[in-house]
């Protein structure tokens, strides 16, 4: 048998006053007229926690 891998991505929300900061530095952006294709992926990075995992099972 071979091993297989795989991928899990998880994604959870930050705590509270990071995802506030988030928020606030995405609406500034956008008020500050800066591209919605620029400010709303970096503020969903900044408001949620994402993790890519790499795991290989073994038969």
């Amino acid at each position: 048998m071979v091993p297989r891998t795989g991928v899990t991505v998880d994604i959870c929300p930050r705590d509270l006053p990071l995802a506030l900061i988030g928020t606030a530095g995405g609406a500034l952006a956008l008020w500050a007229d800066a591209p919605a294709e620029i400010a709303v992926p970096v503020a969903l990075l900044i408001v949620l926690e994402v993790r890519i995992r790499r795991w290989s099972r073994r038969a």
